[in-house]
């Protein structure tokens, strides 16, 4: 593509219209899903944060590097990243290679390699658009949750000066607090964090212990009908196996729900297709364009959109500062010619001198 071609193309980006059904949502009732997406374009020099693939490849090599993995088993891993479809079942085997032979599931090499993947994260933003545009919707009371292992958008809010929280499945309490909007600035990483392995849901039974819960289940699958999902960089999301077992396999008539997904539309006919597809399960796709350089900059006018819609409260605070100037007005109508209340300036008069009028 030349220089005139992509200016075109920009232009284009730039006048391209918002579904009017989002941009009228309130920030309070949308909950946004990160993906991978959104740390490629923030961090794009670092290649584990691109897909879930690519972070597996990534630790990988980092245990080749540290010596900590046989050279058979990195082979043969690198072979299964290649061949296998299942790549949780992939990573959690690799865990085990790394870990200690007492059935102690507890990660030991495998933190230190993720240590080696996410090493100085800080460093590696480049482009925090996309952050600063979440950042101010969680500041007007949008929800987060992300399949990302890294905290990027917590590294960055804290470099903002904002209270941020990391949060995942393991805690109840904490989770609990955040589904009912007590944690603003909390980010519920559903797999886990890369800075705690123990916490990090990669086992296929650990799913199974995360949806026994009848309260955070019940809780959780109540955001997904009353809020508006609006998925950032998601990919494959929707067949994550925690995500379905969170908020796609229990709640029932989800063809009236209405949340968003944002693609990268690459092929007309695909995403026609996905559009079609995803309105079953409630879910409006929406292009961000053909080009995933105008990621960011789509994000970033569709919060500004957002964020101009007026709340309801500022309403209803005008409408009861009307009501109370006009019970005001009433009043003072209701005085006497003196200002006096009318029974107050009854019991100044002399006695038996009162009028009936004044006692009315």
């Amino acid at each position: 593509m030349d220089s005139s071609e992509r200016t075109t193309n920009r232009s284009e980006q730039k006048s391209r219209k918002f579904l009017k059904s989002l941009i009228q949502k309130q920030p309070r009732d949308l909950l946004l899903v990160i993906g991978t997406g959104v740390s490629a374009a923030v961090a794009p020099g670092i290649p584990a944060l691109c897909s879930w693939r690519s972070c597996i490849e990534a630790v990988i090599e980092a245990a080749d590097q540290l010596e900590v993995l046989h050279p058979g088993d990195v082979a043969e891993f690198r072979k299964k990243v290649i061949k296998d479809k299942d790549l949780l079942v992939v990573a959690h085997d690799l865990i085990r290679k790394m870990s200690p032979r007492t059935g102690d599931t507890k990660p030991n090499f495998f933190q230190d390699c993720l240590m080696e993947v996410f090493d100085n994260l800080e460093q590696h933003i480049q482009n925090p658009v996309v952050l600063q545009s979440i950042l101010r919707l969680m500041g007007r009371g949008t929800m987060v949750l992300t399949t990302n292992y890294d905290n990027l958008l917590e590294i960055f809010g804290q470099q903002q000066g904002k209270p941020m929280a990391s949060l995942d499945l393991k805690d109840k309490d904490k989770v609990l607090q955040w589904a009912r909007g007590h944690i603003k600035y909390g980010v519920l990483h559903i797999h886990g964090l890369y800075t705690d392995p123990c916490g990090m849901v990669l086992d296929p039974s650990g799913y199974k212990d995360v949806t026994q819960d009848p309260e955070v289940m019940e809780i959780l699958q109540n955001l997904y009908r009353t809020k508006s999902f609006v998925f950032l960089g998601c990919g494959e999301t929707l067949r994550d196996q925690i995500f379905q077992a969170l908020f796609l396999y229990t709640v029932k008539n989800k063809v009236d729900l209405e949340h968003y997904m944002l693609v990268l539309k690459e092929n007309e006919d695909h995403f026609f297709k996905l559009q079609a597809d995803m309105l079953l399960h409630g879910i409006k796709v929406v292009s961000y364009g053909d080009c995933f350089e105008y990621f960011p900059e789509y994000v970033q006018d569709l919060t500004t959109q957002i964020c101009k819609q007026r709340s309801p409260d500022a309403d209803r605070v005008d409408s009861t500062t009307l009501l109370g100037t006009s019970c005001v007005d009433c009043a003072k109508r209701k005085l006497g010619d003196n200002g006096t209340d009318p029974a107050k300036r009854t019991r100044q008069l002399d006695n038996g001198k009162a009028e009936d009028s004044t006692v009315l």
